[in-house]
């Protein structure tokens, strides 16, 4: 049997729409489905990627919009300690654990607790031991649309001490998911001096200077520029895995990146209020199911950031920490703000 796959219930889609922007959430693992906005001709189109056939949503995931949890991104040994316990989970990306290994909560069906016209809720309980997590977790997650796009917000509590980093998986393209190009020739700014170098996928405890290295986003420049550099922090990934630590204080809404498409003029802001953001460039994209337009997507198709804690949190003291105690509520904010531009220039501006 495959461990990935999820049993019994039915993926359902909900439609929630405000003025120009429309999406769709699934049911199972909370997923982001698509997402239309327009365009500098004013045309809309889908910019997050997704299964044509939502049952390939049950195979070995690649996390398309999902809500990544218990813990997104990666927790080195596949395990951690906590309160003097060390708990074990499983080892589901070489020796380390991935988004919480399988039936993580991309896998889970969630609960619709409520729903408008352009907004829905949805709730999940991860029971005391699950996947080796200590603590049962409910958590609540909102997507609202707004004026200039859609809000997300994540809610957690815990009857354990536990540790939680809830953040959702969306890949973008701003050209369109139906456009069958890569996002190379995108513009990404990122508001971070600094970035967490990995060995074998997982952070060393060093906040690196992203000065003079492929990681310097503070100045907006084309994704595909310092890709294929040859620096040995690109090479194993084959592209940006990495998290940023952000400049601005965590805890506050506020921008962690700004991502241009010159073709179509849109432009995405991100905004959240995590200290970290992990940029992934799509490296892995390729020849995978058909996509929600029915073609498949390219190795740089879409990237995804994900604003989150740091990966590796629970085993590095010095990181900001992930840890949820009884009484305590773990909130995160995340916004995705559109417009348009004309150039680079005018998208960047502010």
């Amino acid at each position: 049997m495959n461990p990935w796959l999820v049993e019994g219930g039915t993926i359902e889609t909900i439609a929630i729409a405000r003025g120009r922007y429309r999406a769709e959430i699934l049911t199972l693992g909370a997923a982001l489905h698509r997402l239309d906005v327009p365009g500098r001709d004013g045309q809309a189109a889908n910019v997050v990627l997704g299964y044509r056939d939502l049952d390939e949503y049950r195979a070995a995931p690649r996390f398309y919009g999902s809500i990544a949890g218990r813990y997104a991104n990666r927790i080195g040994g596949a395990r951690f300690s906590l309160d003097g316990h060390e708990y074990r989970l499983p080892k589901n990306s070489g020796e380390h654990n991935l988004h919480s290994g399988p039936l993580g909560f991309d896998q889970q069906f969630w609960t619709i607790e409520g729903r408008g016209e352009d907004w829905v809720t949805l709730a999940h309980l991860s029971p005391d031991g699950f996947n080796g997590f200590p603590g049962n977790l409910r958590t609540r997650v909102r997507y609202s649309i707004g004026a200039d796009g859609l809000a997300i917000g994540f809610r957690a509590t815990t009857d354990k001490p536990t540790v939680v980093n809830l953040t959702n998986h969306a890949y973008f393209n701003l050209a369109g998911e139906a456009s069958g190009t890569t996002v190379l020739d995108h513009w990404l700014q990122i508001p971070a001096s600094r970035f967490t170098p990995v060995e074998n996928q997982i952070p060393t405890g060093e906040l690196r200077l992203v000065a003079d290295t492929p990681f310097d986003f503070r100045a907006p420049k084309p994704v595909g520029r310092d890709i294929a550099a040859a620096d040995p922090q690109l090479g194993p990934a084959l592209g940006y895995d990495h998290n940023f630590v952000l400049d601005a204080p965590a805890g506050r809404l506020r921008r962690a990146a700004t991502l241009f498409d010159p073709h179509s003029g849109r432009v995405m802001e991100l905004h959240t209020t995590e200290p970290g953001l992990q940029l992934y460039t799509g490296n892995h994209l390729a020849h995978g199911a058909p996509g929600t337009s029915g073609g498949s997507y390219p190795k740089y198709g879409a990237l995804c950031l994900e604003p989150q804690k740091f990966p590796d949190s629970p085993n590095k003291p010095a990181f900001p920490s992930a840890r949820l105690d009884p009484g305590q509520e773990y909130r995160h904010e995340l916004a995705l703000r559109f417009r348009t531009a004309k150039d680079v220039a005018s998208a960047f501006a502010n």
